[in-house]
C-alpha cells in the first residue's frame, strides 16, 4: 500500500513537473499572441489618428491656399522637406502608440494579479520598426571607400567614425542640462496652468513680450559698429546649423480639433494664452502655437546604446547638420541635393532660376510642386494665389530678401567655383567639380563665421575663454547642436533685427525708387529681389546665480527692466533662459552678455573642433589650399558674384561711402592654381567610362587611381562601387545603376494608402482620383472640394440632352 501511495505521488509530481510548465507557456503564447494582436491595433490606431491629423490639416491648407496671413507664412516656413517629414510622421506614430501602451501597462499593474514588466525592448523594437522609426534609431552604415576622409556625406553622418549619428541630419538636439518636464517626460513648462514654480505660476508669454521686450520702431537704434549684414548672417548660419521642424499636423492627435480654433493644450496644439485685454483686441483668447516632433527613439542616450527601453525624456529634432557645411546650399538629405542639382551640367553646377536674371546673373530656382505656392506675389500681378518660393537647401530661403540675397550670393560662388575648378581639370568628372566647389564653399562659411562673425558676437576675452585657437580634430567632442543653443541662445539675433528694411543704390544710398520697407512688408516676398531655466545655465556656464533683485541687477543694469522681469516671474529661478539672456548687459566690444556668450562659444567651439572635415584639420586640405583659402572672405564673395565695384575690406563693419569703401580690385582672394591637379593619361586603364544615371569621383589609395562610383537618388548600385588602375588595367568593370523601385516597399510605402504609388525613372509619383489632389507632403490625397470631371461631363451631356430634346419638342410643335 505504501509503495502505491508512493508511486501514486512520484506520478503527480512528474506530471506537474512534466506537464505544467506547458500549460503556462501555452498561456503565455496565448497571452502573447493577443498582445501582439494588441499592439498592432493599438499602432494602427495611433497611425490613423497621426495621419487623420495631418489629412485634416492640408485639406484646411488646400482652402486657405489663396489667403495669405501670418500663420500660413510661418507654417509654411517650418514644414519639414520630405526627409524630416517621413521621420517626423514616424515620430508621431511612435510617441502616440508608446503612450497608449504605457497607459494600458499602468492599468494593467493596478489591475492584474500577474503585471507584466513593462515595454520591453522586444516590444519597443516593434513598435519602432511598424512606426517607421527604427532605421532612424540604428548607427548609420558609413562608407569603406577612399572617399571616406575626402568628403563629408550630405546628411552629415559619419563624420565621426566612432559615433556616426553625432551632427547628422535628423537626430536629436543634444542637451547640455536635463530637460525640466512638468510631467518628468514630455509636457513642457507652462503645459499645466496650475503648476506652480517655487510657488508660483508661470507669466503669460505675451506679458513677457509686452511688459520687458517689447519697444516701439522709433525705439530702436542703429548699431555704430556693425553692418546689418552680420545680423543677416548670423541668421543665415542659423540656417546652416538648426532646423527643428513644426508638427506635421495642426491638428490634435486626440480629437482631431483645430489647433487654430483651440486655446487648450492638446498635443501637438499649444496656444498662448492673450491677456483678457489683448484677447478682446484680437478678437481670440489665444494665438496658435504648435510643438515640435519629437525625435525618433525619444534620446540620443538610447538610440545609440541601443539600449530601447531606457525611458528617456521627450527630445526635439534636427533637420539639418548639425556642421557649418554649407548645407543651406546644398540641403542635409539626398532628396533635397537632388532637387538642388542641375544632373545636366557636365561641371557639377547646381540650378538656377530658369525665368529670371539679375543682368546675366543667376537667381535661385522656385520650389517645384507639390511644394504649396507659399509666397506672396508682385502687387498688381495676375490673379491673387501665391507666387512660389525659392529653391534653397534650407526652407526658409525666402523669410526676407536680405536672407534670399544670401542664398543666392552662395549659390553664384559655388557656380562660379565649380565651372573655374572643372575648366582646371578637364579629367574631373561632373561630381568631382561638384563636390570639390561644396568642399571650399563650406570652408569659406566656416573661415567668415569663425573668424569675422564670431569674435564680433562674443568680444575678444569670451572668444578666447570659450573657442580659443584651433588645436586639431577631436574625436570626443560631439558637435551635435545643442537644445540651448538652437532654441534659446542663438535667438539673441532676433532682438537685433531692424523693423524697416532699407533698400540702397549702386553707391550705398537710399534708392529714390525703392522707399524703405517696414519689416512685415518683406516676409516671404521673394519677387522684391528680381523685382529652461536661466540660473541653471549660469550654473553651468560658471556665473554666478542671481538669486534677489539686487543680484540680478549686477547683470542688467537698467533697473526698470530688472523691476518688471521680477514683478512677472516672481522668483529669480523662474526666469527663462532666453530672456535672462538677452536683458544682460552686452560684455565689452561684444553683441552679448555673458551667459549668451559662453553658449555661444561652447557650441562654436564644439562645432570646430568635432569636426573631422573642418578646414584647417590637415587631411581635409593642402598646405597650398589652405593658404588660398584664408585669403578670401566675405567681400571677395560680393565682388565675384554681384555687380558692385566697391564694398567694405570688412563686410560686417559699417562704413561710409565712399572712402571707408575698396575697389574689388583690391579685394584680396583665392589664386584656384592651388587646386589644379596633373592627370597622366595611361594606356593601362585610360579614362573611365560614364555610367548612366550615376557618376564617379576619383582618388588614390596606396599609390594607384582609384574611382569610386554612385548612383543618383532613386537608383542602386550595381556592381563594384570602387575599382582600381592595375598593371592589367582596372580590375573590375565599371558598375551600372537600376532605378528603384519605391512603390515595392510594403513596410513603409512611399504613397499613403489615399494615393497610388506609380515608380518612375529615379522616383516615384502618388497619384489622386479626381476629385481628390495630392496634399502639401506630396504622399496623400485631399480632397478638393469641388465636383470630379466625370460628373461636370454627365451635367454638361444631361444638359445638351434636356436643350436637345426641348428644341426637337419645339420644332415638332411649331410644325405642327
Amino acid at each position: 500500500m505504501r509503495v502505491l501511495v508512493l508511486l501514486t505521488v512520484t506520478l503527480v509530481v512528474a506530471c506537474t513537473c512534466v506537464f505544467f510548465p506547458f500549460v503556462l507557456r501555452g498561456k503565455e503564447l496565448l497571452w502573447g499572441k493577443t498582445r501582439e494582436s494588441h499592439i498592432d491595433n493599438i499602432l494602427e490606431e495611433s497611425r490613423r489618428m497621426v495621419d487623420t491629423a495631418i489629412y485634416n490639416t492640408m485639406e484646411r491648407n488646400l482652402k486657405k491656399r489663396d489667403t495669405i496671413s501670418p500663420a500660413q507664412l510661418l507654417s509654411f516656413s517650418k514644414l519639414p522637406e520630405p526627409t524630416s517629414g517621413a521621420i517626423s510622421r514616424a515620430a508621431e506614430i511612435m510617441e502616440t502608440s508608446l503612450q497608449v501602451m504605457k497607459r494600458n501597462v499602468h492599468l494593467e499593474l493596478k489591475q492584474s494579479q500577474h503585471p507584466t514588466d513593462g515595454l520591453s525592448e522586444d516590444l519597443l523594437k516593434v513598435i519602432a520598426n511598424m512606426s517607421g522609426c527604427l532605421p532612424y534609431m540604428q548607427p548609420p552604415k558609413c562608407p569603406n571607400t577612399c572617399l571616406a576622409n575626402k568628403y563629408r556625406l550630405i546628411t552629415g553622418a559619419c563624420n565621426n567614425r566612432d559615433h556616426p549619428r553625432w551632427g547628422a541630419s535628423n537626430t536629436a538636439l543634444a542637451r547640455w542640462l536635463p530637460p525640466i518636464y512638468e510631467d518628468g517626460f514630455s509636457q513642457p513648462r507652462g503645459w499645466n496652468p496650475d503648476f506652480l514654480y517655487n510657488g508660483f505660476p508661470l507669466p503669460p508669454v505675451r506679458e513677457v513680450t509686452r511688459q520687458v521686450i517689447q519697444v516701439s520702431n522709433e525705439a530702436v537704434t542703429e548699431d555704430d559698429q556693425y553692418s546689418d549684414l552680420l545680423m543677416v548672417w548670423g541668421q543665415y548660419i542659423d540656417h546652416d546649423i538648426a532646423f527643428t521642424p513644426q508638427s506635421t499636423s495642426k491638428a490634435a492627435f486626440s480629437g482631431g480639433v483645430d489647433c487654430q480654433m483651440t486655446c487648450e493644450n492638446q498635443n501637438p496644439c499649444f496656444p498662448i494664452q492673450l491677456p483678457a485685454k489683448a484677447a478682446w483686441e484680437a478678437d481670440a483668447a489665444c494665438l496658435p502655437f504648435y510643438r515640435s516632433p519629437a525625435a525618433c527613439g525619444t534620446g540620443d542616450q538610447s538610440a545609440n546604446s541601443g539600449n530601447l527601453s531606457k525611458a528617456t525624456p521627450r527630445q526635439q529634432m534636427n533637420g539639418l547638420t548639425s556642421f557649418l557645411d554649407a548645407s543651406t546650399v546644398y540641403g542635409s538629405s539626398p532628396a533635397s541635393e537632388k532637387q538642388l542639382r542641375n544632373w545636366t551640367s557636365t561641371e557639377g553646377l547646381l540650378l538656377v532660376n530658369a525665368r529670371h536674371r539679375d543682368a546675366g546673373r543667376a537667381y535661385l530656382p522656385f520650389a517645384p510642386p507639390p511644394a504649396p505656392a507659399a509666397c506672396a506675389p508682385e502687387p498688381g500681378a495676375h490673379g491673387a494665389a501665391r507666387s512660389p518660393c525659392f529653391l534653397a537647401g534650407d526652407g526658409r530661403a525666402s523669410e526676407v530678401p536680405s536672407l534670399a540675397a544670401v542664398h543666392t550670393l552662395w549659390l553664384r560662388e559655388h557656380n562660379r567655383l565649380a565651372a573655374a575648378l572643372k575648366a582646371l581639370n578637364a579629367h574631373w568628372s561632373a561630381d568631382t567639380a561638384y563636390q570639390e566647389a561644396r568642399k571650399v564653399v563650406g570652408a569659406l562659411h566656416q573661415i567668415i563665421t569663425m573668424r569675422d562673425y564670431v569674435p564680433k558676437i562674443l568680444g575678444p576675452k569670451a572668444f578666447g575663454q570659450y573657442v580659443g585657437s584651433y588645436e586639431g580634430y577631436d574625436s570626443t567632442a560631439n558637435p551635435t547642436v545643442s537644445n540651448v543653443f538652437s532654441t534659446a541662445a542663438f535667438r539673441f539675433g532676433h532682438a537685433t533685427v531692424h523693423p524697416l528694411v532699407r533698400r540702397l543704390d549702386a553707391h550705398f544710398q537710399e534708392h529714390p525708387d525703392l522707399p524703405r520697407l517696414w519689416l512685415h512688408e518683406a516676409f516671404f516676398r521673394p519677387w522684391r529681389l528680381i523685382q529652461g531655466g536661466y540660473n541653471e545655465w549660469r550654473e553651468f556656464c560658471g556665473l554666478p546665480r542671481l538669486e534677489t533683485p539686487a543680484d540680478l541687477s549686477t547683470a542688467v543694469a537698467d533697473r526698470t527692466v530688472v523691476d518688471r522681469i521680477v514683478d512677472l516671474y516672481k522668483h529669480p529661478d523662474n526666469i527663462d533662459v532666453w530672456l535672462g539672456g538677452l536683458a544682460e548687459d552686452f560684455l565689452p566690444g561684444a553683441r552679448t552678455g555673458p551667459l549668451f556668450a559662453c553658449i555661444i562659444g561652447k557650441q562654436m567651439k564644439a562645432l570646430r573642433d568635432g569636426d573631422r572635415f573642418w578646414w584647417e584639420n590637415r587631411p581635409v586640405f593642402t598646405d597650398a589650399q589652405r593658404h588660398e583659402l584664408k585669403r578670401h572672405s566675405l567681400s571677395r564673395v560680393i565682388c565675384d558674384n554681384t555687380g558692385l565695384t566697391q564694398v567694405p575690406v570688412d563686410a560686417f563693419q559699417v562704413g561710409r561711402f565712399p572712402q571707408d569703401f575698396e575697389s574689388c580690385e583690391g579685394i584680396p582672394g583665392m589664386d584656384l592654381e592651388a587646386w589644379r591637379e596633373t592627370f597622366v593619361q595611361d594606356d593601362k586603364c585610360g579614362f573611365p567610362e560614364k555610367v548612366e544615371n550615376g557618376d564617379f569621383v576619383h582618388c588614390e589609395e596606396s599609390g594607384r587611381r582609384v574611382l569610386v562610383y554612385f548612383c543618383r537618388h532613386g537608383y542602386e548600385l550595381q556592381g563594384q562601387e570602387q575599382i582600381t588602375c592595375t598593371q592589367e588595367g582596372w580590375d573590375f568593370q565599371p558598375p551600372t545603376c537600376k532605378d528603384v523601385d519605391e512603390c515595392g516597399d510594403r513596410v513603409h510605402p512611399p504613397c499613403h494608402p489615399s494615393a497610388q504609388c506609380r515608380n518612375t525613372k529615379g522616383s516615384f509619383q502618388c497619384v489622386c482620383t479626381d476629385p481628390y489632389v495630392l496634399g502639401d507632403d506630396g504622399r496623400t490625397c485631399v480632397d478638393s472640394g469641388r465636383l470630379p470631371r466625370a460628373s461636370w461631363v454627365s451635367i454638361a451631356l444631361g444638359a445638351l440632352v434636356v436643350i436637345g430634346l426641348g428644341a426637337l419638342t419645339w420644332t415638332v410643335i411649331c410644325r405642327w
